[in-house]
């Protein structure tokens, strides 16, 4: 009697979302909408705390993801992203594509405000911890507060999520805000160099009026000390206010997001681009495919439902995470005198073309552009040029003249 009393006593909804992310907190806005009762319970004390990401979106894709961001939410506005090899760089105008960078924070506490007017529940401070199936085929949830019931469960937890057998896909890095002279205003900076930030890139991203977010990652790397270098050689006038440790994904999506009836979106999927690690607008948009998928499910009392958010999710973006992913294999194999060579072999007008035509939220048919046909002879000879050396053994650092 007592267990029936205890059982008869817990909490019960329809969806239990564990993390308060962007996507999760989309995914409960949609289900809520539709009239289901939905939780979500976020481990932190503060909906978008701590901020793992850059923000840098399109403002297309906010708009897409049914937000119309506010002043408090948008930080500065991007025209022109410089990417640097070693040795050489290039300038693409990003004016037309409507690049924008907002506080993450803001960002998903206006994303939770949604939710919540649609009906949703919001629970910080609250760790998921376990769930179990009982025989009526709920879930019985257990949280650092209590026992919570449920009929599905969606996972946006990030990467902790993600099975120890994935980790080649984690990256360390490390980000600071910044105040600093160097940092231009409406100017985004990548830096490449696969001595430095083996398979990935720093980072200057304005926030506006000498501020930024300053950052680095890259394979096997210490982030704080490798961060200090790149901010010592741009100049040693700056001050950090703020300090971000937090690994990035970008080892592409996960083979299934769907277990019975759990649901996985998000850094817990793979969601996040294998060439930036960016995942506002993909993670978003599985969060808000899945919670449809859910609504669907219910209205029909047929769990086949479900299967539509990953068939929607992978029909519009499979092919270009599949893409990025290969670039990412291949530019992780060059060294630094291949990286120059293929810099120097993009002319003017095609980074021209790529401001033009280029979408901000599909980066495949930029570096399509980038890397098209007529400078593909160039790319073959300077990756054969590239493994060749490998195969001597030659040093990197030599080779790019130890810069």
């Amino acid at each position: 009697m007592k267990y029936l009393f205890a059982w008869l006593t817990v909490e019960r909804y329809d969806v239990i979302v564990a993390g308060g992310s962007i996507s999760g907190l989309l995914c409960a806005r949609e289900i809520a909408s539709k009239g289901l009762s939905v939780l979500v319970l976020e481990q932190n004390a503060e909906i978008g705390t701590p901020e793992h990401c850059g923000g840098v979106v399109s403002l297309n894709g906010l708009k897409n993801l049914g937000i119309i961001p506010d002043s408090t939410i948008l930080q500065n506005f991007v025209n022109i992203a410089r990417i640097n090899s070693p040795s050489t760089f290039f300038e693409i105008r990003t004016k037309s594509q409507n690049v924008a960078v907002v506080d993450r924070r803001s960002l998903d506490k206006h994303v939770a405000k949604l939710a919540y007017n649609h009906g949703a529940e919001i629970r910080t401070r609250c760790t998921f911890k376990s769930v179990v199936k009982d025989q009526s085929q709920q879930y019985l949830i257990k949280t650092s507060d209590r026992d919570i019931s449920c009929e599905y469960v969606v996972d946006a937890r990030g990467l902790g999520g993600l099975k120890n057998d994935l980790v080649r896909g984690i990256l360390p890095s490390a980000q600071y805000e910044v105040y600093a002279p160097w940092i231009e205003n409406d100017m985004i900076e990548i830096s490449v160099d696969n001595s430095k930030y083996p398979g990935y890139f720093a980072w200057i991203i304005p926030t506006g009026d000498g501020r930024g977010k300053v950052g680095v990652a890259g394979r096997n790397i210490n982030g704080e000390s490798t961060l200090r270098m790149f901010m010592n050689a741009k100049g040693k006038n700056y001050s950090v206010v703020r300090k971000i440790f937090a690994p990035i994904w970008v080892g592409g999506p996960i083979e299934s997001f769907i277990c019975n009836r759990t649901l996985i979106i998000g850094d817990a999927a793979g969601q996040t681009k294998p060439t930036t690690a960016g995942g506002i607008y993909t993670g978003g948009f599985a969060g808000i495919l899945a919670g449809r998928a859910i609504c669907k499910a219910v209205k029909l009392n047929d769990d086949l439902e479900l299967r539509s958010y990953d068939m929607e999710w992978r029909a519009k973006f499979q092919k270009e995470f599949n893409m990025m992913k290969l670039i990412r294999m291949f530019f992780e194999r060059l060294d630094n005198k291949s990286l120059d060579e293929i810099f120097c072999t993009l002319s003017r007008n095609r980074i021209d073309k790529i401001a033009n035509s280029g979408d901000f939220d599909f980066h495949s048919s930029a570096l399509t552009l980038l890397f098209g046909t007529r400078i593909a002879p160039w790319i073959a000879k300077s990756f054969l040029a590239n493994e060749f050396r490998k195969l001597l053994g030659q040093d990197n650092s030599t080779i790019s003249g130890g810069k």
